[in-house]
C-alpha cells in the first residue's frame, strides 16, 4: 500500500501517478487531499468547477462532488478505464482523505516526485470545494 502525500502538488500529475499505480494492482491512498493545486487562472477554474457542478438535473445527474477527496477521487476516475471491470476495481482501490489520519501518521508517507506547485498561480482543492459550498 502506498501513502501519498498531496501537499502542494499539481493535480493532474499527482492523479497520473495515483492512476499508474492503480492499474498495476496497488492500494493507494492520499493524504492532505484539500492542499492539491489546480494550476491556472482562478477565475476560469472556479468557473469551469461551478459548471461541472450545474450541469445536468437534480434528481438525474451527472453528479459532480463539493468536497475536495471526492473531486480528487472524480479526476482519477476520469483518467481510469472505469467502464470496464479492470477500471473499477482499481478505483475501488482508492482512497483520499482531508489531512493526515492517525492511522496514517506514523506510517511512510510518500511526497510523490512531482512538479511542486509553489510560485504557481492558481487555487487549492479546499478553495474550490469552498466555493461549490462544501462544509468540511
Amino acid at each position: 500500500m502506498k501513502v501519498y502525500d498531496g501537499e502542494n502538488k499539481v493535480l493532474g500529475r499527482l492523479a497520473t501517478l495515483v492512476v499508474k499505480d492503480l492499474l498495476e494492482g496497488e492500494d493507494v491512498r492520499v493524504v492532505n487531499a484539500e492542499k492539491v493545486f489546480i494550476v491556472g487562472d482562478k477565475d476560469n477554474i472556479l468557473a469551469k468547477y461551478r459548471q461541472n457542478r450545474e450541469r445536468g438535473k437534480q434528481r438525474k445527474g451527472p453528479f459532480y462532488p463539493r468536497r475536495p477527496e471526492r473531486i480528487f477521487k472524480r479526476t482519477v476516475r476520469g483518467m481510469l478505464p472505469y467502464q470496464q471491470p479492470r477500471g473499477r476495481k482499481a478505483f475501488k482501490r482508492l482512497r483520499a482523505y482531508i489531512g493526515v489520519p492517525k492511522e496514517f501518521e506514523e506510517s511512510e508517507i510518500v511526497v510523490p516526485d512531482v512538479k511542486s506547485a509553489t510560485g504557481k498561480k492558481g487555487v487549492t482543492l479546499a478553495e474550490v470545494s469552498s466555493y461549490l459550498g462544501a462544509k468540511f
